[in-house]
This record gives structure tokens, C-alpha cells and sequence, in this order.
């Protein structure tokens, strides 16, 4: 075994400050060294603390309970020294991406574009070293597929999410896919969830698990994709408990670093200085702290933007800082996973906090600037021996530093709340491409962050048009009249994250940003709708008399049988349809998708009613719930007459959802479902959110129809009146 206990600094000089480590209640981050002022200070008065004055015992004291605890966990090295798992230690800046992000796959074409996706990321911000494929939350759960489901219903299947894995491989971009513990609602797998995911990603050629709200992700993992000839890193998302598990979970996330004066220091990457972690804050908008907490850590990010389709673009100014980040991490990659690295190195400047990286020939040290202001002039006094050259590698240029007997003190600029590096290269020693590299961060730094801004924008929204139909005078077979109305329209989504921020939900026309709840009073004009949902006998009647078939065939009508309905499904609602397939039949018909103001008012009328009867829910007047693992048949369209609108509407809320408008950004797209289905699995509160309320809606994010199409999705349809 060979685990990290490097020697110390001053190691024989008798310790002045005594610090006792827990082995049991460290937590996330280590206790920070010097010690805050008491009250009344303890708020205003962190100018007080003294770090300088307590680090070397700090240090020396850390190092002691280091050895102690790895001894206690029983730690073995094995898995970081695996030649096939150390990709994960130059795992600098990873992704997580949803699969519906409209800038890795074409809908309009049906293609998957990785490299869209890669190079607006290289642009931004540097790009990545890994990405997460997400094909799972928040959609699972509108029916009973379960997420190994889900990744056989990506468009082309599995040999389609293989070809995109291939696309990242050929970019150099290792690839994860996720597990998550808690989905146990849906259908059952009929396997092992660590046997499943080792065949998933072997049948893939992926390179991790992502192990969704895991505290370590379980050694069965790893055991199980190991058997199959497959090895990969394990990455579980939530802060590791069992600490033995850093054996098997060579990185990780982090979260939640403490924002005080003096940047803490990561445990696990302490304990373990391969220990890759890619620190995540999905709902941050001014990620300085963050870029700060990973460079004084010589840790990596995750660069998660699209965040279950709300989009958190970094700001310009938070993607330069990480590509600057990153370029220096990727330089250097070898010190940054050094087993004698040193935080809170001892600088000449107050509110400056250094890491000191050694490898072999050269050190690397990691400076960030908690002030506010700038500063300037001797930052950092450093080891010296004769031929030593140093660099600034932040600016890209060398420093002349002052001599003083074994010791070069060094002088370089920081911005306020910024970052700095220092390069010390012993005679003789030479790195690659460092000519070039310089050259590089003295392009970069020509540019001063604070001139880039820091502000945060929602990403705009536009609904995608629906055409109107040929007005019709009189009301057609199978439908319903709705007069002409001036609609309180007020509606809010139900997704079970995003809060109340700006972003969330969708953006009506009227709107000048998405947000979660809505209203407004809007001029509805007569049209006519479908007294219930499309049926399996109104669509089988399409199909013959169209001659229709669509473009991308997985899952369609898959509820059917040699392409017609079961014996006694004429009448319920067709289901396992796409949006396309319903604009298709409604093209055909003479009809249209509604609006979802229309299909709330057609469901609602103008008292603002919480459910088609009335106020008050009442179970018998619609389907009952179903709370089982897989799904049963809908009802039958006009199996509830009690459960009629104020217009006679049938058959609303509770069976199946129904289509209506789609909404549109730069990466997602979305279609407003309405009326909730019957279908509540168990096990989990993140499953796709059910709601029966007519002032709610849900929010489908959108890929292609092959994983659109769901067994609790129907629609009905409108016509336009006279």
C-alpha cells in the first residue's frame, strides 16, 4: 500500500497551537486554521484571525490525523495506482448534460451532435475533460419505464448512445452514465441495479457511473463492471459517508464549501490527494467562490449549465476565470495530484491564501485573492536554490524575484477577488510545451476578469406557433362548443426543482421571462374541442386513411399489437404517441393542438374552478390511481361523466396527459402537459410530478419521439369557430 503521508514541514519544532481532528465529525471541509474572534466579533472581526500564525501546526497536526484515519478506514491505494482508472486524476472539468439539450441532438434532423455541443463549450469556457449523459430525471416517472429503460429509448437505442459515446471519445472526453438508488417505482429491472449498469455501460464503452444521491457509490458497482472486463470510475454525487469508499470511489462531487474569509480545505482530497472531486453548485450565479475553493484545492468543476432544462449559463466573466482554471490544471496535471501538497502556504499579503503543488522538478503554487480590491507587489516568499527560474503562470510571464539567502520573494498583480499562480523550475528540468502555454495565459490575461460581466440572465423563451384551422361554423361531430370568453388565466408548474427563480417553468407570449407561476387576463376566442381525448379507433382510422408512419418508429403505438389496438382498447385514449404524431393526426382531421389557456378554459370555465366538478377533489369522478409498478389500460374516454367540464367537456384530468404548446430556448425544448394521468409510482419523491389541478400544469422536456412518447401521453384536439 502505498498511502499519503508525505513529510512535514519543521516536523522537529515543538507545536505552539494544539489541534485535535475528530475521526468522526470532520465533515466535508477540515477546520480552517487561526481562530475567529469571539463575540462581539465573531461577525465583524475576521480581520482579526491570524492563519500565519497557527498553519505550520495546523499542518503538522492534519498530518498526524491524516495517517491515524486512513489506518482506521483500512485505506488501500490499488484503485488510484490502476493505469485504466487514472484518467479520473486529469479530470479537470466535467458536465453533466441533459440528453434533451437541443446543442447535442437535432431534432430536426435526428441526429446526435456531439461536436455542436463540445465546441460551444470549448468557446465559452476551455471545454471538458468528462461529461454525464443524463437521459433520466425529471422525466421518469410519467410512466412506468424505468432508467434502463430510458437509455434503450434514446434515439437509435443503445447502439445510437453508443455512437454519441464514440463521438466524445474521439473529442478525448470520457463519458459517465447515471444510477440513482431510488427509482423503485417503475418497472422492475429483473436484475441487480449494479448488473444492470455494468451491462449498460459495457454495451456503451462509457468510462463511469455517476451514482445519483449516493453517499459513496457501492463497491457492487465497480465489482460488477469489473467482472464483465469493463473497469470504471465510480462518481457518487453527494458527499462520500462511509469513508472506506474512497477506496473504490476514486473522484467525486462536491457541494456547499463554506464562503468565509479563509477557504477551507477539501477532506477527501486531503486524505487523498488522487481523490479526483468536481465541485458543483447547479443553481449558482456567481461562482467565484467556487473557482477559488477549486484552484486553492487543485480540484476540478462540473460545469453544469442546463439544469433539468433550466438553463444557468456561467456568467462571461465566472467561463474566463474557469478556463484560465483549467488551462493551468491541465498544464500541470501531475502536480496537482502530488501526495506532498500544502495548502495555506504562507504568503506576504493579508486576505491572499496559497496551495503549494510540488512534482518532480518544478512546483506549482495556486494563489487566490479573498479581498475585494487589488493588490499588487511582493505576494509570496519562496524555496531558492541557484538556476531556479519562476514564472508568473496566471500572466504568463517570468518574474525577476529578490533574492533573500535560500529564499526568491516574488512579486506579481491580482485583481480583486482573483487568482494568481507561480511556476518554480529547478535547472535543467523541462516541461512540455511550456513556451506555448505561457503564451497562452498571456493572451488570456491581456483581458482583466473584471472588465467581463457578471451578470446573470435567464435564458429567453419563444412558444412554437400553432397554426390556426378553417374556421368552422358549426360544431363538428365528437366536439364541443366554447364561446368566446375574456379568461383569467392562472396557472403554475409543478417541477419539483428550480424554486421560484426566474428561468423555471415556461415564458407565455405575454411574458418577458419564464417563471413558475402565471397569470393574466387573456381575450379567448370561440373555437370547438374535442369532447374527449383522440381515441385508439379515431387514430387507427387515421393511420388507414393517411397512410401515415413517422420518421423515428421506436415506441410508437406500442401499447398496439400488429398495428392495431387490443380487443376492447377502441375507446380508450391513444397513448405511446409524440407530439409530432398528434400535430399529424390533428393536420389530417382539419384540427389543431389547443392551447393551453384553451384546453384551461375548455376544463375550466370562467369561476376559476380547482377541478372540472368543482373545488373539491373527488376520486369518483375519475380514474383511480394507480401506485403499482407497471401500467394498467387507460379507462375508456367516457367512462366518467361526473368528471365533466362546465362545457360537458369529458375525460380531462386523471387518465392520461394531453399535449398542448410547446416551448423553445436556445438548448430545450418543452411541451406543457395537462390534466395529469392515473399513474403514481411509489418509492420516490422525484418522480415526474402528478397533479390533477386545473391551475397546474407539468413540464415535459423534449428529445425525439422515440423517448417522448410515453404510455400516459394523449392529446385531443381544437378547431378554430367562426
Amino acid at each position: 500500500m502505498t498511502a499519503p503521508h508525505p513529510p512535514g514541514d519543521n516536523d522537529d519544532e515543538p507545536v505552539r497551537t494544539e489541534f485535535k481532528f475528530s475521526h468522526v465529525t470532520t465533515g466535508r471541509y477540515l477546520p480552517t486554521p487561526g481562530k475567529a474572534p469571539g463575540w462581539p466579533f465573531a461577525e465583524i472581526g475576521h480581520w482579526k484571525m491570524d492563519v500565519d500564525g497557527s498553519v505550520d501546526d495546523w499542518v503538522r497536526e492534519l498530518r498526524d490525523w491524516r495517517r491515524e484515519h486512513l489506518t482506521r478506514i483500512g485505506y488501500d491505494d490499488a484503485n488510484y495506482r490502476r493505469p485504466e482508472l487514472q484518467w479520473a486524476q486529469r479530470n479537470f472539468v466535467h458536465a453533466q448534460m441533459m440528453v434533451e439539450d437541443r446543442y447535442f441532438f437535432d431534432a430536426t434532423t435526428g441526429k446526435y451532435t456531439v461536436d455542436r455541443y463540445l465546441d460551444d463549450l470549448q468557446q465559452r469556457f476551455g471545454g471538458i475533460d468528462s461529461v454525464l449523459i443524463w437521459f433520466v430525471y425529471p422525466n421518469i416517472g410519467i410512466d412506468d419505464r424505468n432508467k434502463i429503460d430510458l437509455a434503450h429509448d434514446m434515439p437509435g437505442g443503445i447502439e445510437g448512445l453508443r455512437g454519441a459515446v464514440d463521438d466524445f471519445h474521439r473529442r478525448g472526453v470520457r463519458v459517465f452514465l447515471p444510477t440513482m438508488p431510488w427509482d423503485n417505482g417503475t418497472r422492475e429491472l429483473g436484475v441487480s441495479d449494479w448488473q444492470a449498469m455494468a451491462e449498460l455501460v459495457a454495451a456503451t464503452g462509457a468510462d463511469g457511473i455517476n451514482g445519483d444521491t449516493y453517499n459513496g457509490v457501492p463497491r457492487a458497482f465497480f465489482d460488477a463492471c469489473d467482472a464483465l472486463g469493463h473497469p470504471v470510475v465510480l462518481q457518487p454525487e453527494s458527499t462520500i459517508s462511509a469513508e472506506e469508499q474512497l477506496i473504490w470511489n476514486v473522484q467525486s462531487w462536491g457541494k456547499k464549501a463554506p464562503n468565509e474569509p479563509v477557504p477551507p480545505v477539501a477532506k477527501f482530497k486531503w486524505l487523498e490527494p488522487r481523490h479526483m472531486i468536481n465541485y458543483e453548485n447547479r443553481w449558482g450565479r456567481n461562482r467565484n467562490h467556487d473557482l477559488q475553493y477549486i484552484f486553492f484545492n487543485g480540484i476540478g468543476y462540473n460545469a453544469w449549465e442546463n439544469i433539468w432544462g433550466i438553463w444557468n449559463q456561467f456568467t462571461p466573466r465566472d467561463a474566463e476565470t474557469l478556463r484560465r482554471i483549467a488551462t493551468i490544471e491541465r498544464q500541470f496535471a501531475p502536480a496537482m495530484t502530488s501526495m506532498d501538497w500544502r495548502p495555506y502556504e504562507r504568503t506576504l499579503q493579508a486576505g491572499v491564501f496559497a496551495s503549494r503543488f510540488p512534482a518532480s522538478g518544478y512546483t506549482l503554487w495556486t494563489v487566490v485573492n479573498r479581498n475585494e480590491h487589488d493588490i499588487d507587489g511582493e505576494q509570496i516568499r519562496l524555496p531558492h536554490r541557484e538556476g531556479d527560474r519562476y514564472f508568473d503562470v496566471w500572466n504568463g510571464v517570468a518574474l525577476e524575484p529578490r533574492i533573500e539567502g535560500a529564499h526568491a520573494v516574488v512579486a506579481f498583480p491580482m485583481e480583486g477577488a482573483g487568482f494568481g499562480a507561480v511556476f518554480a523550475i529547478a535547472p535543467g528540468v523541462a516541461v512540455d510545451d511550456l513556451d506555448a502555454f505561457l503564451g497562452g495565459m498571456r493572451l488570456l490575461a491581456s483581458t482583466r476578469l473584471d472588465s467581463l460581466s457578471s451578470q446573470w440572465r435567464s435564458l429567453p423563451q419563444s412558444i412554437v406557433d400553432i397554426a390556426a384551422t378553417r374556421p368552422a361554423a358549426t360544431v363538428p361531430e365528437g366536439m364541443v362548443a366554447i364561446p368566446a370568453a375574456t379568461f383569467d388565466f392562472v396557472v403554475g408548474g409543478v417541477e419539483i426543482e428550480g424554486q421560484s427563480w426566474e428561468g423555471n417553468d415556461v415564458q407565455y407570449p405575454w411574458e418577458t421571462s419564464a417563471r413558475r407561476n402565471h397569470r393574466h387576463r387573456i381575450e379567448i376566442p370561440a373555437f370547438h374541442i374535442d369532447r374527449t381525448p383522440v381515441t385508439n379507433a379515431q387514430f387507427k382510422a387515421f393511420l388507414d386513411q393517411s397512410g401515415w408512419k413517422p420518421r423515428d418508429r421506436h415506441n410508437f403505438l406500442h401499447h398496439w399489437r400488429n398495428g392495431a389496438p387490443l380487443p376492447g382498447e377502441s375507446n380508450k385514449p391513444v397513448v405511446w404517441v409524440a407530439l409530432e404524431d398528434a400535430r399529424a393526426y390533428a393536420a389530417w382531421a382539419g384540427k389543431r393542438l389547443p392551447h393551453e389557456w384553451e384546453w384551461q378554459y375548455a376544463a375550466q370555465g370562467t369561476d376559476g374552478r380547482r377541478y372540472p366538478w368543482g373545488n373539491d377533489a373527488d376520486p369518483s369522478r375519475m380514474p383511480a390511481t394507480n401506485r403499482g409498478r407497471t401500467l394498467r389500460v387507460p379507462d375508456d374516454v367516457d367512462a366518467h361523466p361526473g368528471g365533466a367540464s362546465p362545457f360537458g367537456v369529458l375525460d380531462l384530468v386523471g387518465n392520461v396527459w394531453q399535449w398542448t404548446d410547446e416551448y423553445v430556448d436556445e438548448h430545450t425544448r418543452a411541451a406543457v402537459l395537462r390534466g395529469g394521468s392515473s399513474y403514481l409510482p411509489q418509492t420516490s419523491h422525484w418522480y415526474f410530478p402528478q397533479t390533477h389541478r386545473l391551475d397546474q400544469h407539468g413540464k415535459y422536456l423534449l428529445m425525439s419521439p422515440s423517448k417522448d412518447r410515453s404510455g400516459c401521453v394523449g392529446f385531443r384536439c381544437v378547431v378554430d369557430a367562426t
